[in-house]
């Protein structure tokens, strides 16, 4: 913003300064004669010029992108309009001015326009390239005051006219010598227009000291004031026109060709300023002493840049072994780094091949993945889970890939869900997977997979099992509570039976037992016996009762006969009864404890009863054998069958005959199933342990009946 306001009011400024130059060269070209014979005329016009020009100067102070040496050119404008009041003063009291001592104040204004040379090289120079330049200027400066003052010098003048000639040479070739220098080294714009403004400033200090020194200055002369008006005015201008470049882009930048031509200058000078002096010696224009001043100056100044050169070239050498130093010690660092490095190198190819071992090596999948979900690389175990080549899976699409294989859905959400299923031959393979996110530039995520398949169905096994035995226990809790009903409706069935009948009957029979023996004491014996007679037929009828009962518990002829006659008669009654074709099947047997031959007719009873109840079948087979320490009990029939998955609905239904039976025999040890299909009829296989030492014992193999 500043920047666009100081480019902004420069145009308004420079209007006036170009209206003032332009009156004040109207001024020496139309009023030439009005000026040089109007007192004070002349010293007024540099005058205002110079105060016009050193506020335009000041002002500019007040934006930021005024020049670092804006204040001293101020001051440097400043001071010239000083000397031309000074001059006014003298032309309006006619004083007689000459040239003295007091001269030497104007090297006061000369170092006032130095100071910003000083400035420009401090911001834009090294400071061994100002030390080199300031031995250039100096040496022009001494050769160029010395051309000058043997110029200006009158020939035999005394020593105020030789003092202020040698002030006036030395401020113009100090300063021409200045901003010179600053234009070989810093070609720009400004320090081209400066140049320029010196050179006038130079020329009318040259005129005014031609005249000055002879004692015949005249005020008026355009040759002296209107060159420093006008420079005092391009000081103004260039200050206010051109703004200073920002510190990112501060130009110019030091010319490469500016050393050589400066130094060649400067020692070209020297050389012309030696040969004037000698010219000037053998025409007598010089004395010697003075000419032999000059020429210690010259040396002087030559052998001071020669000190410069040297004392450069030393520190240039210096610096170049310190530099070849530190080389050398950078260098035996560098072999130690390079030896580190190549450890680390060896380490971290060492660490490489390891996880590449690693990764290779791992059971589980390894799959990394970019941003856009391609797989970067896979281990074999990965491949080997979805039967690709490791060619063939990477710099491939995730969504590609599960695309190509035989997998379901879920495996393409696999990076995101976790869960995913893949299909080998008609069975399911089950994955999970955790995904961690790989820091780096792009970053990357590092999939794991695992088949899970072995735990997966162990788990579902486990359930599976546990939702078995839940469901056992809640068949046993059912058995248990019809046994139990079942236990009890027995027990009440045998008391009523027994009250009924038995207890009964023998009630009776004691009663009539008193009877008789009343009739006996009576004498009445005939009717006695009788009675007695009824009374043996009646506890007959009820032993043969409790024989009935007693059978309900423990049939005789399993009592009495043993497990394969019982079973052999239980199986023709039941083909008798209810007009069924049977087989009976028996094999070598051993000797069968009477508590296992109980349940082997219970359950070959239950099952008679049924598939009397639900089988329809036309044909039973009964087969009975004795292996490897264990009865086997097979009862099968060709009716129609029942889903086995609905057996425990049957049992929920009050159909507890198959869960009796298979309860009874796990009870004893022993293994129970059943295999049934519709429509092909049911099998029912129980096994049983035997406690007893096998004792073979024959029996008819093969009978039907």
């Amino acid at each position: 913003m500043a920047t666009a306001t100081a480019r902004t009011r420069a145009p308004l400024v420079t209007p006036f300064l170009l209206l003032a130059g332009i009156i004040v060269v109207a001024a020496y070209t139309v009023r030439a004669d009005q000026v040089r014979s109007t007192d004070g005329l002349g010293s007024a016009i540099l005058m205002g010029a110079s105060l016009i020009s050193a506020i335009a100067i000041f002002s500019r102070l007040r934006y930021p992108d005024a020049w670092p040496a804006t204040r001293w050119l101020g001051f440097g404008v400043l001071g010239l309009a000083a000397t031309g009041a000074m001059f006014l003063y003298h032309d309006l009291s006619h004083p007689v001015a000459r040239p003295g001592a007091f001269d030497a104040a104007f090297l006061l204004l000369c170092v006032l326009f130095l100071i910003p040379v000083g400035i420009e090289f401090r911001d834009h120079l090294r400071p061994d390239d100002r030390e080199e330049i300031a031995a250039d200027v100096a040496l022009l400066t001494v050769a160029g005051a010395t051309v000058l003052y043997l110029l200006l010098r009158p020939t035999g003048s005394p020593a105020a006219e030789a003092i202020s000639s040698a002030v006036f040479a030395i401020a113009v070739a100090a300063a021409i010598s200045a901003y010179g220098a600053l234009v070989l080294w810093l070609p720009a714009r400004a320090h081209l227009g400066l140049l320029v403004a010196m050179l006038g400033l130079g020329w009318g200090t040259l005129a005014f000291a031609d005249q000055w020194v002879d004692g015949v200055y005249v005020q008026g002369r355009p040759a002296v004031e209107l060159p420093l008006a006008l420079s005092a005015l391009l000081i103004a201008v260039l200050v206010n026109v051109l703004p200073r470049r920002p510190a990112r882009d501060r130009k110019p930048r030091p010319t490469p060709y500016g050393r050589p031509i400066l130094t060649t200058l400067s020692v070209a000078a020297a050389c012309g300023a030696l040969a004037l002096i000698a010219t000037m010696e053998t025409n007598l224009r010089v004395e010697q002493e003075q000419g032999t001043l000059l020429i210690g100056l010259l040396g002087a100044a030559v052998a001071l840049r020669i000190l410069v050169n040297q004392v450069r070239g030393t520190n240039a050498t210096r610096a170049v072994q310190e530099a070849l130093d530190q080389k050398e010690v950078a260098l035996r660092e560098t072999d130690k780094a390079l030896t580190r490095l190549r450890r680390a190198n060896e380490t971290l190819r060492e660490s490489e091949e390891r996880l590449r071992t690693v990764f290779e090596a791992a059971v589980d999948g390894i799959v990394e993945l970019d941003q856009k979900d391609v797989i970067v690389r896979a281990n074999e175990a990965f491949c080997r889970m979805i039967e690709l080549p490791q060619s063939l899976v990477e710099g491939q699409p995730w969504s590609a890939l599960a695309a190509s294989i035989e997998a379901d859905e879920s495996f393409g959400g696999l990076p995101q869900t976790g869960q995913g299923t893949l299909r080998r031959e008609g069975h399911a393979i089950y994955l999970e997977s955790r995904t961690s996110e790989i820091p780096g530039e792009p970053p990357r995520r590092l999939l794991l997979v695992r088949d899970v398949t072995a735990s997966r169905v162990a788990d579902q096994t486990i359930r599976s099992l546990f939702k078995f035995l839940q469901d056992r226990d809640e068949d046993r809790t059912r058995i248990m509570r019809r046994t139990n009903a079942a236990i009890e409706s027995e027990r009440n069935r045998i008391a009523r039976d027994l009250h009924d009948g038995p207890v009964q009957g023998v009630s009776a029979a004691s009663l009539s037992m008193e009877a008789v023996l009343l009739m006996l004491r009576a004498g009445d014996i005939e009717v006695g016996t009788e009675v007695l007679s009824k009374v043996r037929k009646e506890l007959s009828e009820e032993a043969d009762n409790l024989r009935r009962l007693m059978s309900g518990l423990r049939p005789p002829l399993l009592e009495e006969r043993g497990l394969i006659p019982a079973l052999r008669e239980m199986l023709n009654k039941y083909g008798r009864d209810f007009d069924v074709q049977t087989e009976f099947v028996g094999r070598p047997n051993v000797d069968v404890p009477s508590d296992l031959e109980t349940l082997a007719y219970r359950i070959v009873q239950e099952a008679l009863s049924n598939s009397n109840k639900h089988a329809k079948a036309t044909r039973v087979t009964l087969t009975v054998e004795a292996v490897g320490g264990q009865l086997q009990i097979e009862v099968a029939d060709n009716g129609v069958g029942f889903d086995s998955a609905q057996a425990r609905e049957y049992l929920k239904m009050g159909r507890v005959g198959l869960a009796s039976m298979r309860e009874r025999v796990e009870l004893a040890n022993g293994t129970f199933m059943v295999h049934s299909t519709p429509e092909k009829g049911t099998t029912v296989l129980a096994t049983l342990p035997l406690d007893a030492v096998p004792a073979p014992r024959e029996f008819a193999a093969n009978e039907a009946s």
